[in-house]
């Protein structure tokens, strides 16, 4: 790997974290925001802004709701947004839980395992999701003279991921058996995004799951071939991040949690019709160089709680051991 690649690697390593479960520290230093007992109280029906604080992670798709807010949009709708970026996407779950953080945008498989493991936690709108044909956002990558061809061939292989027991590894093992491997003879290890092409060449791990940008990057090698996109090979169009909100603060504020999925849904489809207007926000947001920002392939933005993809991804959450129990649909999801 050359050093050039190196570089653009690890200068773009920002971008490409919006498929992880979790992680650790906050790169603005925020922590919880401290307008949500001002959200709590309900509000829009003075005409004044009703605060919410939402809780983001420092990735690419979380700009959606940046443009909504560069765009007016959330004060059509009656809201003042206020941002708290969350580098930890595990630890947003309880600011959400005790209303710290208003509404949360995260990883659904996270959701779902915050409600397993007790935490009462509702989707309120979608958020990102992959691509359900042509070229998607994730893929699993392996030399091109290693013999693995397909899913199949990675059982006893080792494939890296940046985060263990999320969606990535949920996918592969649902990919590999639909092939005719046993999920369970697949091993996966950690490590961070901008390390695994090195790796890969060196041979110290037989495949590498990337999104983008680096999954572009590392096909631009020749010596690299795609083994699949196993998002859109699992789940066609399946979530990567939704919008959530604690079941106590739904409950007690259900018009304002109403107001707020509508206004999200319109943030989200507006940077969707708008990709030039949205990428221009990017270095900014989270400190990508222009050039990355207008050619990064990024996720289909959509407030579209996509249920039948979300029931899809917590039966394989059971079926590979990830949760005990699927969350409910009719508590799970605000309808």
């Amino acid at each position: 790997m050359n050093k050039k690649f190196a570089s653009l690697m690890a200068t773009v390593a920002v971008a490409g974290l919006a498929l992880t479960g979790c992680g650790s520290g906050s790169p603005t230093g925020e922590g919880g925001g401290s307008t949500s007992a001002g959200a709590s109280e309900g509000g829009g029906t003075s005409g004044e802004l009703t605060p919410v604080t939402v809780g983001v992670l420092p990735i690419a798709p979380s700009v959606g709701v940046q443009y909504g807010i560069e765009n007016g949009i959330f004060e059509e709708h009656g809201f003042e947004v206020e941002l708290s970026t969350q580098n930890a996407g595990a630890a947003m779950l309880p600011a959400v839980s005790n209303q710290q953080i208003t509404f949360g945008v995260g990883n659904p498989l996270s959701v779902m395992t915050a409600v397993d493991q007790g935490l009462d936690m509702r989707i309120a709108a979608g958020y990102s999701n992959s691509l359900a044909e042509g070229d998607d956002i994730a893929g699993v990558v392996t030399k091109a003279d290693s013999g693995i061809e397909g899913y199949a061939d990675l059982e006893g292989k080792v494939t890296s991921l940046n985060a263990l027991r999320t969606l990535g590894d949920l996918t592969i093992m649902a990919d590999a058996e639909e092939a005719g491997a046993d999920p369970q003879a697949l091993e996966f290890t950690e490590m961070p995004f901008p390390d695994m092409p090195a790796q890969l060449e060196q041979g110290n791990v037989d495949a590498i799951w990337v999104p983008e940008p680096f999954l572009s990057s590392v096909l631009a090698d020749e010596a690299n071939q795609l083994v699949g996109y196993s998002f859109q090979d699992a789940i066609p169009g399946m979530p990567t991040m939704v919008t959530f909100t604690s079941g106590a603060y739904a409950e007690e504020n259900p018009e304002v949690v109403s107001d707020f999925a509508a206004a999200m849904t319109e943030a989200l489809a507006a940077s969707e019709e708008d990709p030039e207007g949205t990428r221009a926000l990017l270095p900014d947001f989270i400190d990508l160089p222009e050039e990355v920002a207008q050619n990064l392939k990024m996720e289909e933005l959509s407030g579209e709680i996509r249920t039948d993809q979300l029931n899809k991804t917590a039966e394989l959450a059971v079926k590979y051991g990830f949760i005990d129990e699927a969350p409910d649909p009719a508590k799970l999801f605000i309808q």
